[in-house]
């Protein structure tokens, strides 16, 4: 257990922004709506020093993080939905964790963390663009209900079928004018010890620290942070591919004379050096800006820029079994061929 005060919401955001893989949105919004939160100093503790029976919920945004920015969420944008879900189950929510820890939505769970204790676990572990990859959907653990902002009231989505989750949420999301907040219900703390990625504040606490000196060498960034290096150098390219517009590839032309190909969606799932896979989804592939150490969403990774990229170790959750693996792969994504060679 770790006690953390306002000073370590920089690290925090770093480390979360790192998970995002290229996605999961800039983390300024959440930082400013944190930063001078009544809830400080944090306490996220594991799952195991909590009673198993405590009723849990799990927050996240959803839709366009651009409109979030520019059409910004009340101070309680989740109070309406808890009060929701405790409606249905008939069981008031005693803690709370990120439904998707990277990128603002690591930060989301603070939101609420001056009446819920924090768990220190997330249902994705890196970012992920659907809610039919949720950890507890994806293990199909019974009782599990989504509730979603509609922009001017919530919609209940109770099934055990991930893709209606997922086709429903992004129905009311729109309904919501593009993005809209979003959290699961109906299980418990206890839940998360099988069916969730633990010690989601930790990893990104340790990434942000890890990373924080922008004096270090590619090469050493990626040892501080447990990754690796697959590359650095300018972008000469980005192309969609012909049979899916939102696909790109992104061509870098390596310092060391080698092609490299970033294949992102919302976030960045492959990388191809010289014709060969070298890291691929569910690992988290990050991209930085070589000056300034930035860490890049997919639309910042532009022409001329010097990038340096670096791939950090999957969530272990997503590799324990070839069922959940399936679900984060590039295949996972429609993308087939970009296996990593054995």
């Amino acid at each position: 257990m770790r006690t953390l005060g306002p000073e370590r919401l920089p690290a925090l955001a770093r480390g979360f922004s790192l998970l995002g893989s290229g996605g999961g949105g800039g983390t300024t919004m959440l930082e400013l709506m944190v930063q001078d939160a009544p809830a400080w100093p944090l306490t996220p503790r594991s799952p195991a020093e909590f009673d198993p029976a405590t009723p849990c919920v799990a927050v996240a945004f959803a839709g366009s993080t651009y409109l979030l920015a520019e059409r910004l969420p009340g101070a309680d944008v989740f109070g309406p939905l808890v009060d929701a879900a405790e409606r249905w189950t008939g069981v008031r929510a005693a803690a709370v964790c990120a439904l998707e820890g990277a990128g603002m939505n690591g930060l989301t769970p603070l939101l609420l963390a001056d009446r819920l204790a924090l768990v220190d676990a997330d249902l994705m572990g890196r970012a992920l663009p659907r809610l039919d990859q949720v950890s507890l959907l994806v293990d199909a653990v019974p009782g599990v209900i989504t509730v979603c902002d509609t922009g001017g009231g919530v919609v209940v989505i109770d099934t055990q079928r991930p893709a209606d989750v997922e086709s429903q949420v992004r129905s009311a999301i729109v309904q919501a004018g593009g993005g809209g907040a979003v959290l699961v219900a109906g299980f418990t703390v206890g839940d998360l010890a099988e069916h969730a990625v633990l010690g989601t504040f930790e990893r990104a606490r340790a990434l942000g620290d890890a990373s924080a000196d922008r004096a270090l060498s590619p090469a050493e960034l990626a040892a501080a942070t447990g990754g690796r290096l697959l590359g650095s150098g300018r972008v000469s390219a980005i192309v969609p591919l012909p049979d899916d517009p939102y696909v790109s590839a992104i061509q870098v032309d390596a310092d060391d004379g080698a092609l490299l190909r970033l294949v992102a969606r919302s976030e960045l799932l492959a990388v191809v050096r010289d014709g060969e896979t070298t890291a691929a989804s569910p690992e988290i592939i990050v991209a930085l800006d070589s000056i300034s150490r930035d860490i890049l969403q997919v639309d910042g990774v532009t022409l001329a820029r010097h990038v340096t990229v670096l791939a950090l170790p999957a969530p272990a959750w997503w590799t324990a079994t070839a069922d959940r693996l399936r679900h984060v792969t590039p295949a996972g994504f429609g993308l087939a061929g970009l296996e990593v060679a054995a």
